[in-house]
């Protein structure tokens, strides 16, 4: 088993088959990263080759025996030092959460789940929806049926919840993280004997830089790994030889998996699988006495899947039935079928995406100039033999990867975000490496080489590559990252409509939900229609007050010049489309014309709480309507200047000129 997970790692990590795939998925910064590998390779390689040339002539000079009282000393300390270590991970993501994330959601992902949790703490499982949603809609976000709640399952939001009861849910993702650093320590000393490898293990897993970056964030990868974690402890005490605990222990591993299970279902059902077929194997060779273990495990599991039902069945009227299924439909869902957006997963595509995780997992877990798995990958070769929580971890983690195979996403942010549950048996394996040469038989100069170069890699990656990664996530998504309320304090805008400028893209997109066109459905048509053409369609509908049958009619034929669309240039909205040869109207030219001169992006708006301000999505002449619903409040518009480093601004408004406006589009043509 471990020789094929080696192979695995050989070939899906380190070539590029995506590439070599016609068509979906690539890996365009191959290239460039071999450079850095070649070079950095070079650079690690001379130091190990140096140190082990110096430890040949000169044995004295290598002190055998350092890190092992260390390590010695760690254990010695028992749970004062690993609650120690849990704790400088505890502030190290804190302080990355500040510093690099300004302690605020970064991602559409973030926003909805930290909408969900404010949801939960005013006491209900979904809020009420407003009578005109498209103000207020977005992305991942449903608001038909009367109800409001985020599409992904309830337990992420569960997390977040605790965070904001004390008004700090950027604390959730470090503080759960530490903890599940802490549950590490603790299994390590369980699982691992030999001296060194736990304290390594546990170091890399702490303070691997892919870890950090995610442990700041608040993606719902970081407590559902935290869960597996306390799950994984539990097991390992549970499956101890004739443990009177067991019965306990089982119930607290099912528990974890359960509630990991309301996070990310996938993901725990990878690792219940296995521990699930461990325990029924020790009732097989050990009797009956282990049958207990195995029922308390499934009473601890179905205890939190049973509260996630029920809160499916509030939200969707379905138990089985998630948001996201709700809002998308069954190409969601993980299998081999045509994707959310009109492309079919095949097998050759999810071979492309597991390639391209394990290709961006050799840069990002350990930020290193040379692959981060080579060590890992090189233990896993060269192990003699395996013990049963070993094959239990490399199980749950095949069938991770088989999972992600056959899901259709590409889950890319801070790196390959999907794979943050391998990270602790990489960081296990990537540790095991210098006994695993030790118990080869390698010579001492050579393993102390090894030690050395990889160390130098570690020091490399730190101080040169690290910076970098540091620099790119401050300056990604920042328009997501501003302190609203505080530049509306700045501005005086206290107590204000405030009409938030989109790109025409988002806007054509949300007024197609208004009048009743599914997600999925509206995503389609935009990508394959004029955005010309397809804004007069929606005029026409909204002033008949028609629905989504009526759209759809008025937009048939205009799809069938899909095939002519091309990019519009000349607008900073890359996504919307022309036919070719077509006409600019006046109204169309505006919209453009607006695009050019700014716009920011709405989601972020839907968590801003302060100065009693009310934020809504501004579409133009159907702003009367929320002009209407909330009268006698000043208003305003937020938008933002194209420019990367421009701030966003607040722009008061003249009801008479923005009648104007709308004259103007109502009256000129398309």
């Amino acid at each position: 088993m471990a020789q094929v997970a080696a192979i695995l790692l050989l070939l899906l990590g380190l070539l590029p088959i995506a590439n070599w795939i016609p068509g979906g998925h690539g890996a365009p910064w191959y290239t460039e990263r071999l450079h850095l590998w070649t070079s950095g390779g070079a650079i690690v390689v001379g130091v190990a080759l140096i140190v082990g040339i110096t430890v040949r002539r000169h044995p004295t000079v290598w002190r055998n025996g350092l890190w092992a009282g260390i390590a010695s000393r760690w254990h010695t300390a028992d749970r004062r030092a690993d609650a120690l270590i849990a704790l400088a991970a505890a502030f190290l993501y804190a302080g990355v959460s500040q510093v690099v994330f300004s302690a605020k959601p970064a991602v559409i992902d973030e926003i909805i789940q930290v909408y969900q949790a404010r949801i939960f703490t005013s006491g209900r499982l979904w809020a009420v929806a407003p009578p005109q949603p498209e103000f207020t809609s977005t992305l991942f976000l449903l608001d038909w049926g009367g109800k409001v709640y985020g599409q992904f399952p309830a337990g992420g939001s569960v997390m977040l919840a605790i965070g904001t009861l004390v008004h700090a849910e950027w604390l959730v993702g470090p503080v759960f993280a530490a903890l599940g650093v802490y549950a590490f320590a603790r299994l390590l000393r369980l699982v691992e004997v030999r001296n060194g490898v736990a304290l390594a293990a546990l170091l890399l897993l702490a303070f691997a830089p892919f870890c950090v970056f995610l442990d700041a964030s608040m993606m719902n990868h970081v407590t559902e790994t935290t869960w597996l974690l306390f799950a994984a402890l539990a097991l390992a005490h549970a499956t101890v030889p004739a443990a009177d605990a067991a019965p306990r222990a089982a119930f607290l591993m099912g528990l974890c998996l359960g509630i990991a299970a309301t996070i990310r279902p996938l993901d725990a059902a990878s690792f219940a699988i296995p521990a699930a077929v461990w325990l029924l194997w020790r009732i097989f060779r050990g009797g009956l006495p282990h049958l207990e273990a195995l029922l308390w495990s499934g009473v601890g599991i179905a205890i939190p899947i049973a509260l996630m039902l029920l809160v499916n069945t509030s939200q969707t009227g379905h138990p089985l039935e998630f948001g996201y299924t709700a809002m998308w439909g069954k190409s969601v869902e993980f299998g081999f079928h045509d994707a959310p957006w009109g492309f079919p997963h095949t097998p050759a595509r999810g071979l492309e995406l597991v390639n391209l995780y394990l290709l961006r997992l050799q840069s990002y877990f350990l930020e290193t100039p040379v692959p981060s798995l080579l060590f890992a990958t090189g233990a896993l070769a060269l192990t003699h033999r395996l013990t049963a929580f070993d094959r239990w971890a490399l199980t749950g983690s095949g069938l991770l990867l088989l999972c992600y195979f056959a899901y259709w996403h590409d889950g890319f942010y801070l790196g390959p975000r999907f794979m943050l549950p391998l990270t602790p048996w990489l960081a296990l394996w990537t540790a095991r490496f210098p006994v695993t040469l030790e118990e080869r038989r390698v010579p001492i100069p050579v393993r102390c080489g090894v030690v050395a170069g990889a160390a130098a890699a570690l020091i490399m990656g730190a101080t040169q590559l690290v910076p970098i990664r540091v620099a790119e996530y401050r300056r990604s998504v920042s328009s997501l990252r501003f302190d609203v309320d505080a530049l509306a304090r700045q501005a005086g805008v206290r107590g204000a409509l405030v009409f938030v400028r989109e790109s025409w893209g988002a806007q054509l997109i949300v007024r197609m939900w208004a009048v009743g066109l599914p997600r999925i459905e509206a995503e389609r048509v935009y990508r394959t229609t004029d955005a010309c053409q397809l804004d007069a369609a929606l005029m026409a509908v909204e002033r008949a007050g028609g629905n989504a049958a009526e759209l759809r009619r008025r937009v048939a034929p205009l799809q069938a010049d899909s095939s002519r669309l091309t990019g519009l240039r000349v607008s900073p909205d890359t996504t919307l489309h022309l036919r070719a040869g077509s006409t600019i109207g006046s109204r169309c030219l505006r919209r453009i014309i607006e695009d050019g001169s700014g716009f920011t992006i709405f989601s972020p708006l839907v968590l801003v709480r302060g100065e009693d301000n009310l934020y809504l999505r501004d579409l133009h002449a159907r702003d009367s309507i929320a002009i209407q619903a909330h009268p006698g409040r000043p208003l305003f518009l937020y938008t933002r200047a194209t420019s990367a480093s421009s701030i966003p601004r607040f722009v008061p408004l003249s009801l008479d000129s923005m009648r104007a406006s709308w004259r103007a589009d109502q009256e000129g043509p398309p």
